[in-house]
């Protein structure tokens, strides 16, 4: 996060352009679909360009808000909505917006790795949120969203953690196959990556 946090602003706001022109087409999705991505907090990548194309190609979008300690639902962000404090220093549209099932979910992180492990922030939002999905049978493709900076050598997993399908920086939409993912126990398994540009 120091290196993310010692970006220029210029710059910052450059890489956001280029993650959004990059994102808009090579996120394929169906028009219709429902795409939640996140206001940025801290130093985070601006989504909003991103959000903005996706939204012009058809998605429906939605931002995740914080309910409790353990808990996020996806509130539709509709256009001209009154944005408000929804937690851990995130705002988004009130409760009286739709909660929504995403069918692609972008991601924060604070770091991530070549075998598409994410370190968040400690809270766990999305591994639940995640999880929740999958017990009703739902398949969210998870991207990750980052700068280039934030990539790391090692993630430590866990068991409860979810793996990200993809990851979106400045220099493209690099995809983690999950057929090619291994076995924890293989050690002579590879994980194997294609790069968008």
């Amino acid at each position: 996060m120091a290196r993310r946090d010692v970006l220029d602003a210029t710059l910052r706001i450059e890489l956001a352009l280029r993650v959004a022109e990059i994102g808009v087409q090579a996120i394929d999705f169906t028009p219709g679909a429902i795409i939640s991505g996140f206001l940025p907090i801290r130093s985070e990548i601006d989504l909003r360009p991103l959000m903005a194309a996706l939204r012009d190609k058809g998605a429906r979008l939605c931002v995740p808000a914080v309910l409790d300690r353990e808990t996020i639902v996806f509130r539709e962000l509709a256009r001209g909505a009154e944005l408000v404090r929804t937690g851990f220093g995130t705002t988004g549209p009130g409760p009286q917006a739709a909660v929504l099932d995403p069918e692609i979910i972008l991601l924060p992180l604070a770091a991530f790795d070549s075998r598409g492990h994410r370190l968040g922030y400690g809270a766990g939002h999305y591994d639940r949120a995640v999880a929740r999905m999958h017990a009703r049978a739902l398949k969210p493709r998870l991207i990750g969203t980052a700068f280039d900076c934030q990539e790391v050598e090692h993630v430590p997993e866990e068991g409860h953690d979810v793996a990200l399908d993809e990851v979106l920086t400045e220099s493209g939409l690099r995809s983690f196959r999950k057929a090619d993912r291994p076995d924890p126990a293989s050690p002579d398994s590879r994980w194997r990556q294609e790069r968008i540009r």
